[in-house]
């Protein structure tokens, strides 16, 4: 199993126990991985308290808020990280949101203004939070995303989100190319439907979560612990001739033609 002792791992989009971070944070932190979680600031009272008690099984070594959406924010949470660590080698962007009236109905009445908004939220912060990450990579790092077959594919009432995670794509392979002279590696994983709070969102989930099941090729769907395995994978040495790329964790249900 890949080892990440002495490799400082910021992760980000950890809300909540049943999520594909969380998931990947535990598995990060079992293989000794000195552990950063940025959380989502909200103007809510107990928001610090709720993530100390999710996250209070991982024992993280800096637990920090942070809004994607704002600079100055983001220059807060890598500040905290330069002062803690001074330096950075793995980075999860596990951040996506779109407004819950533009996951379903006629993808042709999205609004403008819904359609920036999931843009923003779910592809333009990776650009965000690799901008400054960066310079805390002097050894060289690895950056992963997470993406769904919606970006390739016009799944039903995936909607804005498969416009925002094909820009996501787009964004892993010039990232890529640009950090690659920097020892610097971007990936994005492709998991399958995952039966997640955040999933619930999208219209009609657990008929796609059955559909995509007797469509794999494992004819079931895939696990929490088999994402957050192949993030670990990524994240280290093992996979240090691996960039650009979009891997598929789905029970290989993306080798099969048609959609959903």
């Amino acid at each position: 199993m890949e080892d990440l002792q002495g490799k400082v791992a910021l992760v980000t989009g950890v809300a909540n126990k049943r999520s594909i971070a969380y998931a990947i944070a535990a598995d990060f932190a079992a293989k000794g991985a000195q552990l950063v979680i940025a959380y989502q600031r909200l103007d809510k009272e107990g928001t610090a308290e709720k993530i100390k008690r999710v996250t209070e099984d991982l024992s993280p070594a800096l637990l920090v808020p942070m809004d994607a959406t704002d600079p100055a924010s983001v220059t807060a949470m890598y500040q905290a990280v330069a002062e803690r660590f001074g330096k950075l080698h793995v980075l999860v962007h596990a951040i996506a949101s779109s407004r819950r009236q533009e996951l379903g109905g006629r993808y042709s009445q999205i609004s403008l203004d819904g359609y920036m908004y999931a843009l923003n939220v779910s592809s333009y912060s990776l650009i965000a939070l690799t901008r400054e990450a960066r310079a805390l990579m002097s050894e060289g790092g690895s950056i992963l995303t997470l993406t769904y077959i919606g970006s390739e594919r016009a799944m039903l009432n995936y909607n804005v989100m498969g416009s925002a995670k094909a820009a996501l794509e787009a964004n892993v392979r010039y990232l890529a190319r640009e950090l690659g002279p920097e020892g610097i590696r971007v990936n994005a994983i492709s998991a399958g439907p995952i039966r997640t709070l955040s999933a619930s969102g999208v219209q009609d989930f657990l008929d796609l979560l059955h559909q995509a099941a007797e469509a794999s090729a494992l004819k079931r769907n895939v696990t929490l612990e088999e994402v957050a395995h192949t993030a670990t994978f990524l994240a280290g040495d093992g996979a240090s001739g691996i960039t650009g790329q979009v891997i598929h964790v789905d029970a290989g249900f993306n080798i099969f033609g048609g959609g959903s």
